[in-house]
């Protein structure tokens, strides 16, 4: 059974891959902290599935989901901080960003926060 999408899921979607776009040109011309997303429809909780499956679709970077997470979820009252960490050179060295709280950070040494 296929599930129907309601307008809200749709605004919701839509305004994901909006964002998307909007963080990837701005994360190319731009310092990391003059990145700036737009506001979130408002929409009920329940449409962060469109959201959730543009994001999955779309095989953002680990930023880029972390920053339009971080505006959407702080538009529906859970502000979260973007946090960027690395992982050390003789473990072979990599970057990743999450939002804090989740599951993540175990392997990775924080180097900076964007505040919610």
């Amino acid at each position: 059974m296929t599930a129907r999408l309601d307008p809200a899921t749709l605004r919701a979607a839509w305004w994901t891959a909006r964002s998307l776009r909007r963080a990837r040109r701005q994360l190319r011309n731009r310092q990391l902290s003059e990145v700036r997303l737009p506001a979130p429809p408002a929409l009920p909780e329940r449409a962060g599935r469109g959201v959730s499956a543009v994001l999955w679709r779309t095989s953002p970077t680990c930023l880029e989901r972390a920053l339009v997470l971080q505006r959407w979820l702080a538009a529906h009252g859970s502000p979260y901080d973007v946090v960027i960490g690395v992982t050390a050179p003789a473990d072979g060295f990599a970057a990743h960003a999450w939002l804090d709280g989740e599951d993540d950070a175990r392997a990775y040494a924080e180097l900076t926060r964007l505040p919610a």
